[in-house]
């Protein structure tokens, strides 16, 4: 009987390290907006996954492992995003990939970082980062390394003296609503209007007849995708004619699509776009499209992304380690001619930002067209 117990206690302890053993598939848990009103941004993230995974182990996986991914779906919403995490984790994956949303990252980075877990996500909010969280990664600009050139630009060359901001009631609206009011001030741009919207508002006729009354040289917008759609429709349809400028969210493949005519000439910085002059961009927006028959937004470039920074940073360290990859990723540089799947050269700094070149677009005839690409910082 004794026997019997410790060989059954051997068996458990060993297949307790299973998932890290040599040969088995390198597991990866993602959660992320698969419904809800974050439904756009989580499954182009998701799609984006499953892209680079099929690639990845199309041509051997990493170190010789496969990986697998499993999803999980946060309903665009923290309290689910908080549960599915803890599930995920209570599985002991290799990296946590999301949420999307930056709320829904700030309630669950705290229990990815005590289970010692690397969190690589889509949050932009600038707080994010700030906290000394080290296992926390972006796969884009945080809105401190993208406010200020929203700024400098409606400045230099828009000269615009007064400015409209409307921005949703969120973690990522009020961080960047915050980050871009202080801009400003630098400039002494003022601000003429602020207008607070929600989450999943349907009707902006009343924020836009507030900015018309306050006749702004120029309108932020800094509203998720599909309300993004919904402002542009609104402002074309009052006759708004100041210059509309935004982030990744207004000018975002998704949104085009949804405004329609009502997206042309709207402007903005974009960290990710698929119609980039960048010929690795270019083939991983052919292979997205053959594989789900739609052009994917930057939330596809960025869950693509994610799987091949954990690639880099395991074949730095030279084996599968779930406590190394943070330190593996802090500080370093993957160069897009040695890892073709990182589509841009990108460095990543101690606070787990990302520094990488970006690009100021318009919407023309129903595309980005690329008015400037503005390189890495450092």
């Amino acid at each position: 009987m004794k026997s019997k117990i410790i060989a059954g206690l051997m068996l458990a302890a060993l297949s307790g390290g299973a998932a890290f053993a040599q040969g088995a598939p390198i597991k990866i848990a993602d959660v992320a907006e698969l419904s809800g009103g974050g439904a756009t941004v989580g499954n182009n993230w998701k799609n984006g996954i499953d892209l680079a995974v099929e690639e990845v182990n199309a041509k051997g996986g990493v170190l010789g492992r496969k990986l697998e991914v499993s999803h999980a779906d946060s309903q665009s919403n923290p309290g689910i995003a908080r549960a599915q995490v803890q599930k995920a984790l209570d599985g002991e994956p290799y990296v946590l990939l999301g949420p999307g949303y930056s709320g829904s990252v700030k309630v669950t980075a705290p229990l990815a970082a005590e289970a010692e877990i690397t969190q690589i996500m889509g949050g932009e909010a600038a707080e994010l980062t700030q906290g000394g969280n080290k296992y926390l990664f972006r796969t884009s600009f945080g809105q401190q390394s993208s406010m200020p050139k929203v700024a400098k630009y409606i400045n230099d060359e828009l000269k615009a003296k007064s400015v409209a901001i409307v921005w949703v009631n969120n973690d990522f609206g009020k961080g960047g609503r915050d980050v871009i009011t202080k801009e400003f001030a630098k400039y002494n741009i003022k601000v003429a209007a602020d207008l607070s919207t929600e989450a999943g508002q349907a009707d902006f006729a009343a924020d836009v007849s507030k900015i018309k009354a306050a006749a702004p040289d120029a309108v932020f917008v800094y509203v998720n995708e599909e309300e993004s759609a919904r402002m542009l429709k609104e402002l074309k349809r009052q006759g708004v004619t100041a210059p509309l400028i935004g982030e990744t969210t207004l000018v975002g493949q998704k949104v085009v699509e949804l405004a329609g005519d009502a997206a042309n000439g709207a402007r903005g910085h974009v960290g990710l776009t698929t119609d980039a002059p960048v010929d690795l961009v270019k083939a991983f927006r052919e292979k997205f499209v053959k594989k789900y028959n739609y052009v994917p937004d930057h939330n596809g470039i960025k869950g693509y992304l994610a799987i091949y920074m954990v690639k880099a940073a395991t074949e730095k360290m030279g084996k599968v380690d779930p406590k190394g990859v943070a330190n593996a990723l802090h500080g370093l540089t993957i160069k897009a001619a040695q890892e073709p799947g990182i589509l841009m050269d990108v460095t990543f700094d101690e606070k787990g930002d990302i520094d990488r070149q970006g690009f100021l677009v318009e919407i023309v005839d129903g595309k980005q067209v690329i008015k400037q690409v503005l390189p890495k910082l450092n």
